[in-house]
């Protein structure tokens, strides 16, 4: 465990001006439970939770996430965007732009990003997203809540996670501020999420909102050697394998099966063969 507190000021300081509030515990069950519960009540657009340590951390598919006391970033950030629920994942594809960029610009190394949500250091796993979300009736989002979580000054992992999770302490061997990263990274999911929302609304230019190289999924494409051309093994339905064939229009990764199908991958989870 980092013998670092939290420095709340530091925080401040760096956000001056944006839209964040940021509230840091030392302990919670998840931070994505603590926000999605305000999310139903009346807290504001970009509140953020951000703890030491989670008991009950949470991934994708209902994976847990290693949440060791005072090593990691882990951090729930409540929007109310401009977007419908069927655009729900670009949220998440958004999310993995902002870490790529964030820990770019603190540390200069570059993290790759396994559709739709895994965030990696050469071949191994350091960060993570999980976006959950609620909707109105007519379909428009109520709210998103972003989860992430970063690996920044963990040591080692347990026996199981050692050969396949990392750290940007383990990485670099350099110490990074939990705090330093959090500013970036919320600086660059504001502007992510401004960018997204301006696309869908078309106040950026064409009918979809945005010329086709500044899209997101052109970003997203380029930003991502999974996207395409990667030999995947896909866990949905039966499971099966194939080579990464690009994004959709949704955002959806298509993968060119060994028989020759082309699939859409619309939940199961994307790895190496």
């Amino acid at each position: 465990m980092s013998s670092e507190a939290w420095d709340s000021d530091e925080v401040e300081r760096g956000l001056a001006g944006s839209r964040f509030a940021v509230r840091h515990l030392a302990t919670v069950g998840s931070t994505n439970t603590l926000a999605i519960e305000a999310a139903q009540g009346a807290a504001p657009d970009r509140s953020v939770w951000v703890a030491d340590e989670q008991t009950a951390g949470r991934g994708r598919g209902g994976h847990g996430w290693h949440s060791a006391p005072g090593d990691g970033l882990y951090v729930s950030v409540l929007l109310r965007p401009k977007l419908a629920l069927a655009e729900a994942l670009w949220i998440s594809l958004a999310a993995g732009l902002a870490v790529q960029a964030a820990v770019f610009d603190l540390t200069g190394l570059y993290p790759d990003i396994r559709w739709p949500n895994d965030l990696l250091l050469g071949e191994k796993k350091f960060g993570g997203i999980l976006v959950e979300t609620a909707a109105e009736t007519s379909g428009a989002l109520r709210y998103a809540v972003i989860g992430i979580g970063l690996n920044v000054g963990h040591p080692e992992f347990p026996g199981e996670l050692r050969g396949i999770a990392t750290s940007l302490l383990l990485e670099t061997g350099h110490a990074w501020s939990r705090e330093g990263l959090l500013v970036e990274l919320l600086l660059a999911l504001g502007g992510e999420i401004d960018r997204l929302e301006a696309e869908f609304t078309g106040l950026s230019g064409t009918a979809a909102g945005t010329a086709e190289e500044d899209s997101l999924l052109s970003r997203f494409a380029e930003a991502s050697s999974w996207v395409r051309g990667k030999a995947v093994r896909v866990g949905e339905g039966d499971g099966y394998t194939g080579v990464t064939a690009g994004l959709d229009s949704r955002g959806f990764l298509r993968v060119l099966g060994d028989d020759g199908t082309l699939h859409t991958v619309l939940s199961g989870g994307v790895r190496p063969r």
